[in-house]
């Protein structure tokens, strides 16, 4: 048995292919022709196989072939493993191509809306097989992350005292800071706004030292208002848009983020409002990836999807 097991583990990929043909079809003429072959050379081979073997496969008859009891069980499992093998070297394929594999990327939560999300749609129609990981954090989180071989790439700001030598760095665009309230507040109606006009209410933000908060800080003092005395912060979210719904606060966010929580057409609960004076982030992110880490031609895809997201391109 042990010499019959050593002498099947020498068969090939073409011994089996014929194996699992002849089966298939009882006549070795079909198999061959399955196969591209010559007849003479199909018979010579399934010779070599029996003969390797130390068995008959098939039984000869009039009518064709027939599996033997040795031939039905090879049958059976070149069946299973040439499915396998075949499925290998297309997920192989895939992978080459960048029709498949696992790509990880991080973002703050305007780029992950506003960008990473439509490059995965786009992405999706030609590489359905994508195993697509998305996380969303702040920039020195995402950093931290791309440093620790989290992510492939992410979409953030380079936090102050990092080297950014280490990163490719691919420039984001400026972003103009709106404004949520919900959707009966008192100032809804009243967009474009004067900067003076979000004086005095509850804000729910971004903490301090991010770059929206900073422009919002910087933009107040240099207009001499001052920043409300009430402010919830938080990164999340969802806990914005929760606070929103039950209070009279206003929430600064990104164009993207006003654009998806508070569309122009549609039933939101929420209003995005403009100022007559814009506050803009010049740029809010940037498309990082590290110089020490190569990226798989999945991860490539969708870094140049997101970058064509970024700069407009269609």
């Amino acid at each position: 048995m042990q010499i019959m097991l050593n002498r099947a583990s020498k068969l090939k990929l073409r011994d089996l292919r014929l194996i699992k043909a002849i089966a298939e079809t009882g006549q070795l003429a079909l198999a061959a022709e399955r196969l591209a072959m010559t007849q003479p050379a199909a018979s010579r081979m399934v010779s070599g196989i029996e003969q390797l073997i130390g068995a008959p496969v098939f039984e000869r008859h009039p009518k064709g072939m027939t599996p033997t009891a040795v031939g039905e069980i090879l049958a059976r499992n070149a069946a299973g493993l040439l499915k396998g093998m075949d499925q290998t070297l297309a997920d192989v394929q895939s992978a080459i191509t960048g029709q498949s594999g696992t790509v990880r990327v991080g973002a703050v939560t305007g780029a992950a809306v506003g960008f990473v999300v439509p490059a995965i749609q786009k992405l999706k129609k030609t590489a359905s097989g994508a195993d697509i990981h998305v996380d969303v954090a702040p920039s020195d989180v995402l950093v931290g992350g791309l440093l620790g071989g989290e992510y492939d790439f992410v979409l953030s700001r380079i936090p102050a005292g990092t080297d950014p030598r280490q990163f490719h760095v691919r420039r984001g665009r400026v972003e103009v800071i709106r404004f949520l309230v919900r959707r009966d507040h008192a100032l809804a109606g009243l967009s474009p706004l004067k900067t003076e006009d979000l004086a005095g209410w509850e804000w729910v933000a971004q903490g301090p030292h991010t770059p929206l908060r900073q422009a919002i800080e910087e933009a107040f003092v240099s207009r001499g208002i001052p920043m409300p005395n009430e402010i919830v912060n938080t990164s999340s979210l969802l806990v914005m848009l929760a606070y929103l719904g039950s209070t009279d606060a206003i929430a600064p966010a990104s164009r993207e983020v006003a654009e998806l929580v508070a569309p122009t057409s549609g039933a939101s609960q929420l209003a995005a409002l403009d100022l007559e004076d814009p506050i803009i982030i010049n740029p809010y992110y940037h498309l990082i990836s590290l110089k020490s880490h190569f990226l798989s031609p999945i991860a490539i895809l969708l870094h140049e999807l997101v970058y064509e997201a970024l700069n407009g391109d269609s």
